[in-house]
């Protein structure tokens, strides 16, 4: 059997060569980092992205925390849709972690530069976080079609076991089918130009900067498209249609105001997201619309995280409740020590 490392190595050569014979390479070397172009276009605003990126990761990262903590701690939250909602908050972290901190670092200190396996490294992460995510809204879009829709069995369908089955479930389906991704990735050969006009390593730029032969990587991203992406969107859409049709049936208005106030919050981050992601990908890629699309970009990797907590404790009584809670019990401390 051929060593994972020694087979890479032949494939990799392999592809070096045929270039070579083509002409494409000739007199070239291997890339070792890219640029990220990012905003660099606007040299008088750097300060100030760095400043407004600065303030939504520190508020991103603080309600995100807050909610796990609230979550963990208070016993009323001990629920199906708060348990969802915590996954959502840890993922989160993470989502925003992958893709801010370079960039605030490029801001800060003017370099741009990131290594080539820094790069896969960070679109590795994004893709496996941006994975789940669309698997951890669906599962959260079927806790809300379970309660609204069937709520005499809810308390026996949605138990501890399922939410951990579907919880597990997001978080597996969106770790195997990147690292499927990145061994195919990690076989492209870059040899110039490095240049990455993106704020970060989204597989549309890493693609098109290669100077290998992308078609058998485009065929995984194309298999992978409709399990990754298509189907937990229609998962999703289908819940909530069925909890809008739900809805609407219900006679009184204030039943109908209280069933939609369950699941506003979690409509909205899904909005959000998926409304994002379907205009970035979507999009002509044209010169004249880069600009607009990492606008867009930002708002699905940066908005979307700091969105989440500010949603949910706005908007939901339950958190606010416990958060007050948590207040109280925490300015009481100091007066039980003394």
């Amino acid at each position: 059997m051929v060593p994972p490392n020694l087979l890479m190595f032949i494939t990799f050569h392999y592809h070096r060569m045929q270039l070579m014979e083509k002409g494409d390479v000739e007199n070239q070397t291997d890339i070792t980092e890219f640029i990220l172009l990012g905003f660099g276009d606007l040299p008088e605003l750097q300060i100030l992205l760095f400043l407004v990126f600065l303030v939504i990761y520190i508020v991103t990262m603080a309600g995100n925390i807050l909610i796990i903590a609230l979550v963990v701690t208070d016993q009323h939250l001990h629920t199906p849709m708060y348990f969802f909602l915590g996954n959502l908050s840890c993922l989160e972290t993470c989502y925003t972690s992958a893709v801010l901190p370079r960039m605030l670092a490029s801001f800060l200190t003017g370099d741009r530069t990131i290594s080539v396996g820094g790069c896969m490294t960070q679109f590795f992460f994004f893709c496996f976080l941006a994975t789940t995510e669309c698997y951890l809204l669906a599962a959260m879009s079927y806790d809300r079609y379970l309660a609204i829709c069937k709520p005499l069995h809810y308390g026996t369908c949605m138990n501890g076991k399922l939410c951990l089955q579907l919880a597990a479930g997001c978080w597996i389906i969106g770790v195997l089918p990147c690292t499927i991704t990145m061994c195919f990735m990690s076989q492209l050969i870059f040899c110039g130009p490095n240049e990455m006009d993106h704020f970060f390593c989204d597989v549309t730029p890493i693609l098109k900067l290669s100077c290998s032969d992308t078609s058998q990587m485009m065929l995984v991203l194309h298999i992978f498209f409709f399990p990754d992406a298509v189907s937990p969107f229609l998962l999703t859409l289908t819940s909530y249609v069925c909890i809008v049709s739900t809805i609407l049936r219900i006679p009184s208005t204030t039943g109908r105001q209280r069933a939609f106030s369950t699941c506003s919050s979690h409509l909205i981050v899904v909005t959000l997201f998926y409304g994002t992601i379907m205009i970035v990908y979507m999009l002509p890629k044209s010169s004249n619309l880069r600009a607009l699309n990492k606008v867009f970009s930002v708002c699905y990797t940066v908005l979307t995280p700091l969105a989440n907590p500010l949603v949910y404790s706005l908007r939901n009584r339950e958190v606010n409740e416990a958060l007050r809670k948590a207040v109280r019990k925490y300015l009481a401390l100091p007066k039980n020590a003394d």
